[in-house]
């Protein structure tokens, strides 16, 4: 059984629609697959609606959050929440913050970066998310179109980095918070991709135990960002706090080259998601 817990469609800021993604999942050998749309759970009804047959649908969404140090700034990190009850008042009234959020730093990016001359429009950038939460993966494909940068990446990698003077900070979630509203709504909280240190700055053992402490379900082992060794290191971590583990690509369809299905979950794990989670359940035959 092929299980891959971390993908992204166009309701976030992956390229495919819930439908289309689905149907690629399907067509690359998966047996389940979690949509975890970035703070929201807007494509839900469409991909229960159009399940393809044979596959298991896990919905699920991946919330941005902070750890907050003693003596340092805050560190990024993002928190995959599995199977909880999306009408869940406080859940549901964080994550409308938080899509407000990344929609005003996006059009504060997008006007810092037309004043200095670039030629991106807001309109535009809207238009083209077609309704979906629009984040920086959307101003990068704005550069991408305009031919200001040759790929996502590319844009990401510069004008979107976090050391760029375009770059906007927005208020994420308190990580201990974001645990405590999953768990509240009946979900299944797993810390994603924690050592993906290409991304940034990261968190220490001793942030994940106190996550832990406050609630954690599991651990993203298995993700194409992390190196073997980074993956041997959470395996050990993860039995060392009875966490379980998980495995995924992240597919972002276009947005990133990773394929569906490049890192997957053991079915036993898998189990023991599915059995921690009362908010919600997969839909599958």
């Amino acid at each position: 059984m092929r299980i891959d817990l971390h993908t992204h469609s166009s309701v976030s800021d992956g390229t495919d629609d819930p439908a289309a993604l689905l149907a690629a999942a399907l067509a690359a050998g998966l047996d389940v697959v979690a949509l975890t749309d970035h703070d929201t759970t807007a494509g839900w009804a469409a991909a229960e609606e159009h399940r393809p047959a044979g596959l298991t649908v896990v919905p699920g969404m991946e919330l941005s959050c902070r750890w907050f140090p003693f003596d340092q700034p805050p560190v990024s990190v993002h928190l995959l929440g599995y199977l909880f009850d999306p009408l869940h008042p406080a859940f549901a009234a964080e994550r409308a913050r938080l899509r407000d959020e990344r929609l005003g730093r996006a059009e504060r990016i997008v006007q810092a970066l037309a004043a200095d001359g670039y030629p991106v429009s807001w309109p535009e950038l809207v238009e083209h998310a077609g309704g979906g939460v629009v984040g920086r993966p959307h101003v990068a494909r704005a550069l991408v179109r305009a031919g200001v940068v040759a790929s996502v990446e590319q844009a990401f990698a510069g004008l979107l980095h976090h050391r760029s003077p375009y770059y906007v900070s927005k208020a994420d979630t308190d990580v201990r918070q974001g645990i405590a509203l999953v768990r509240a709504a009946g979900g299944v909280p797993v810390f994603a991709h924690g050592l993906a240190t290409e991304r940034g700055r990261v968190v220490g053992d001793e942030a994940i135990a106190a996550m832990a402490a406050a609630g954690l379900l599991g651990l993203e082992v298995d993700h194409p960002d992390h190196t073997v060794e980074q993956r041997a290191h959470l395996r050990g971590l993860a039995a060392d706090l009875d966490l379980v583990v998980t495995g995924s690509s992240d597919h972002h369809g276009t947005n990133k080259q990773t394929p569906l299905g490049a890192c997957t979950t053991d079915p036993e794990q898998f189990e023991r998601l599915v059995a921690a989670g009362t908010g919600a359940a997969p839909w599958r035959d």
